[in-house]
């Protein structure tokens, strides 16, 4: 008897899985339908990281890039005409989910440029932009939850635009996120313009946080005493106790009567997005970010090399709110390692904003002609 593929049943328990990756070969080849049909797939997302990856780690964009450079355009047209095609002839794939689920699934996500992380009014007017050259109701537009992202992200659902908001590390920045969220909704509500279509997801980065986290357990167990036991208790829990409390967040924001008089008009909840769920260390699982966080309405977005192995050996189960107490306390103990976790998650929000700058500069230098092989 064929064995249940793991990547579908997790449907079964309410979580949608999407692909953190996009190229063009994934697409032109079929694969991107295969994975649709087969592994159950219902959404994907890209970042610049991703998109540097494609463009300067494959050939398939070369003639395209040299027939723009030979028009005269200026690397970013290049770089925003690549990645939009790549979105929109992803989201054509996705568009049959899209509208048998009543637009709960099928999105892809492109993100404005990563130099406007602080930058609101330009978040802003880059979001309408790629809106309107995108043109397809099945895209998010990727908003960073900056402090100056939380008034772009509620300006732009006031307006009826898609947001997929990224660089979410922290429990107090999510609640800001989902108030945006609802703010937008309840304004644009207040002008009378429809809520049914809008939809966001709030992108919670996973693994982040233990990779930043771990180390420093890691020095308090080398010291000894009592700490080193409670360090050790700890070590590669933060991240899924984090994201535990941040589905306890939602359940209580959005089971709300702000929500329900919003509800009642249409409106959908900002699902929690799991992201940054591949195991960065060679000591834990390589699915330990999914298992752990498999729950309903919530959506997990993983590279090609999670969904391979969840395919092969993952075991799904509702874990998400399974041991919530215990995932309370260890947020609660860290103090006592002299671990400040808002502190933690705001040096993961600058830095991941730099993470995102790094890739597409290297992009820009590398469409501006310092690769050889254009």
């Amino acid at each position: 008897m064929m064995k249940a593929n793991p990547l579908k049943t997790v449907g079964t328990f309410g979580q949608s899985i999407w692909l953190d990756y996009i190229r063009r070969d994934l697409i032109t080849s079929g694969q991107l339908r295969r994975l649709i049909e087969e592994d159950g797939l219902r959404g994907m997302t890209s970042n610049p990281s991703i998109f540097e990856k494609a463009i300067v780690g494959s050939h398939e964009y070369d003639e395209d890039i040299r027939t723009m450079v030979r028009e005269g355009k200026g690397v970013e047209t290049i770089y925003e005409t690549l990645s939009q095609r790549d979105v929109q002839s992803a989201a054509d794939e996705f568009r049959s989910l899209y509208d048998e689920t009543g637009g709960r699934d099928g999105y892809v996500s492109l993100e404005v440029n990563p130099h406007l992380a602080h930058d609101t009014k330009g978040t802003v007017e880059e979001a309408h932009r790629l809106w309107r050259m995108l043109a397809r109701p099945n895209v998010f537009i990727k908003v960073p939850a900056t402090t100056e992202g939380l008034s772009a992200i509620q300006e732009l659902i006031t307006e009826g635009i898609n947001v997929n908001v990224t660089l979410l590390f922290g429990l107090p920045r999510y609640r800001q996120v989902a108030d945006a969220y609802l703010s937008g909704l309840a304004t644009r509500a207040a002008r009378g313009k429809p809520v049914a279509h809008v939809a966001s997801v709030a992108s919670f980065f996973v693994s982040r946080i233990d990779g930043l986290v771990d180390p420093l357990l890691e020095k308090a167990i080398l010291h000894g005493g009592e700490k080193a036991d409670l360090a050790k208790t700890l070590h590669g829990r933060v991240a899924i106790a984090s994201a535990k409390m941040a589905y306890q967040l939602y359940k209580e924001i959005f089971g709300s009567g702000r929500f329900q008089s919003l509800a009642e008009q249409g409106a959908r909840v900002q699902r929690l997005l799991w992201a940054s769920t591949s195991t960065k260390s060679p000591h834990e699982s390589d699915v330990k970010y999914v298992e752990a966080l498999i729950g309903a309405d919530t959506v997990n977005t993983a590279p090609l090399e999670t969904l391979d192995a969840y395919r092969d050996h993952g075991d799904p189960k509702a874990r998400l709110e399974q041991d919530v107490g215990e995932a309370r306390s260890a947020l609660e103990r860290l103090p006592e390692l002299d671990i400040n976790i808002d502190q933690v998650t705001q040096q993961l929000e600058d830095d991941g904003v730099v993470k995102f700058n790094t890739p597409f500069d290297k992009l820009m230098q590398t469409l501006a002609g310092t690769s050889p092989r254009l």
